[in-house]
């Protein structure tokens, strides 16, 4: 079994999971630690559950989702998962972190592995499903495990809502067609983790999301 256990961090409030076995087997999504203190409890949690870190795996790279990508990947030796189109995104972080009261911002570094739509992910017994959902950014992904019945979605779908489309790369209608023709294809019993804010299911945002007002 895979459990998911989420943190809340830097000012962005946003959603760092780690996904875990009973084998003590970890991958590390979205590390968005900054301050030392938000370093130190993804530490804590890792050594107190004996948890062996395999990789780190980014939904996508805009800041708030990559600000402790350095630290884990320094910290554990393992390397980082990023889907291409994001690179870019990536790569200019370092230089507007500091608009965002981010100035001890340290660059992560470059991905190891490129995430493709349709790669399918096995990290000892972890397995999980990519699928590329761009809109919110263009080289967003998102990780499914069916066994487990859970997504973890990054900034596609939010708890009766959808991940902002006015920053660079992001577009509504591209958006839409991920959610509609990628998100809302999964059981509606998935549930759904999100980059900000609760968890949620497939089910409740097909009946629910404002996404349908658009």
């Amino acid at each position: 079994m895979i459990h998911v256990t989420s943190f809340q961090f830097n000012s962005f409030q946003e959603n760092t999971y780690i996904l875990h076995t009973d084998n003590n087997n970890a991958i590390i999504i979205d590390p968005g630690c900054y301050l030392s203190q938000e370093e130190k409890e993804l530490e804590n949690f890792i050594e107190n559950n004996n948890l062996n870190p395999l990789a780190i795996l980014n939904t996508h790279a805009h800041l708030d989702h990559v600000l402790g990508n350095q630290f884990c990947a320094k910290r554990y030796n393992i390397p980082i998962y990023l889907h291409k189109e994001d690179y870019k995104t990536l790569k200019i972080v370092e230089s507007y972190a500091h608009v965002y009261g981010f100035e001890a911002y340290k660059p992560a570094p470059e991905p190891e592995f490129e995430l493709k739509n349709g790669d399918f992910l096995k990290f000892e017994d972890i397995e999980l499903k990519v699928f590329h959902t761009p809109g919110h950014c263009p080289g967003h992904v998102v990780f499914y495990n069916e066994l487990n019945n859970f997504v973890i979605n990054g900034d596609v779908l939010f708890q009766g809502s959808f991940g902002r489309v006015d920053l660079p790369g992001g577009d509504l209608e591209t958006l839409k067609k991920s959610i509609f023709e990628t998100m809302f294809k999964l059981p509606e019993e998935t549930i759904v983790y999100c980059g900000h804010g609760p968890e949620t299911t497939i089910g409740r945002e097909k009946q629910f999301n404002y996404i349908h007002q658009f």
